[in-house]
């Protein structure tokens, strides 16, 4: 008995050293990620209100009045400006409209419309499903095809395939959206030669549908500004995926991989893809921001009557609380999405945050 519980003391001694050097190590990467994350919070804190600041000062430069704007040219007394300027709070110091302006958006509270006389929040969350929907559809869309497209491209680097994608890429990627957006409702919703008219020239819905039918209706009206983004946005995930694992093919790691047997197809999946797949992450996480930006200019080629296009109204004022309110959702969204993807690295790749 005395021999056997000699014999065990070594491994249990062992093992309890190694258990004992493994705690202070675990703590250090746990206080080490902890500190990582709120550093990646404060950043998140600061750059919001840089988009505070940003969005109050930036679009006072528009030129325009306001006040002149609401009353459409009619005849108006200068009691009656005075009146609508107090009634904004125009008539402040810039420097109070500019405090009112924080200490407001901190509770939620966007202001009121110049134009729609409606609270701004409301307005957003009028207009909000319409751009998730569109630009939603579209980054699933064009996410997917991207990284597969680019995954095979740098694969098989040099191949013509690979210079056939890289080229439609390189050449849609220098295409306006709006341009694109144009061309597509001139030759498919218009018509041109022998292609008829296939599909509406703007809207959401025809107005005249229930049930299944109107999500036919609004699926159809999605074509073209689906395939105008799809086409435009497809060619930069595509780009990076490719650079990602061109730069990870002559890793050691892929070599090891190979020699143990396995195949290429395997080593690709299991090996190179996860490490390519940072770069490509931080940009997906960027296009999901995007999803409530929406697209300005596609949305309003087609009329969608989404986030972009009340955007695009709000600027033609300047219905300054509704522009600044927009920007503020649109800038708080790609914050949001940033800051997910920094904290989401560190599961991809332990390095990070260590």
């Amino acid at each position: 008995m005395t021999t056997a519980s000699s014999a065990d003391t070594p491994a249990v001694v062992a093992e309890a050293r190694t258990e004992a050097r493994r705690r202070p190590a675990a703590a250090g990467s746990a206080l080490a990620y902890l500190r990582y994350v709120g550093g990646k919070l404060a950043g998140a804190v600061v750059s919001l209100f840089a988009v505070l600041v940003t969005s109050f000062f930036l679009f006072r430069i528009i030129p325009g009045d306001p006040v002149r704007t609401m009353t459409h040219g009619r005849q108006v007394s200068a009691e009656q400006l005075a009146h609508l300027r107090s009634q904004f709070g125009l008539d402040l110091p810039v420097w109070r409209q500019f405090t009112d302006y924080c200490g407001k958006a901190l509770t939620g509270d966007l202001g009121t419309s110049y134009q729609f006389h409606a609270p701004v929040g409301s307005l957003i969350a009028q207009k909000l499903p319409a751009t998730l929907l569109l630009t939603g559809t579209a980054v699933v869309l064009y996410s997917t095809l991207g990284i597969w497209l680019g995954t095979r491209s740098a694969w098989r680097h040099g191949r013509l395939g690979d210079r056939f994608h890289t080229g439609l890429a390189l050449t849609l990627w220098s295409v306006p959206s709006f341009w694109l957006g144009l061309l597509l409702i001139i030759t498919f919703s218009v018509g041109a030669g022998p292609i008829p008219g296939l599909f509406p020239t703007g809207g959401m819905e025809s107005g005249d549908t229930t049930g299944f039918a109107h999500v036919l209706d609004v699926a159809h009206h999605m074509v073209l500004p689906v395939l105008t983004l799809v086409a435009v946005q497809y060619a930069q995930t595509l780009l990076v995926m490719r650079s990602s694992l061109l730069d990870e093919m002559g890793g050691d790691y892929l070599t090891t991989a190979r020699a143990k047997g396995l195949r290429d197809d395997a080593v690709r999946r299991q090996h190179a893809v996860p490490n390519a797949l940072l770069p490509t992450v931080t940009m997906l996480f960027i296009n999901l921001g995007h999803v409530a930006a929406g697209s300005i200019l596609v949305e309003t080629v087609f009329s969608w009557p989404g986030l972009g296009g009340l955007f695009y109204q709000a600027l033609s004022v300047p219905d300054l609380p509704l522009v600044q309110g927009l920007f503020v959702v649109f800038a708080g969204a790609m914050i949001l999405m940033n800051l997910l993807a920094d904290l989401l690295y560190p599961l991809l790749d332990p390095r990070v945050g260590r």
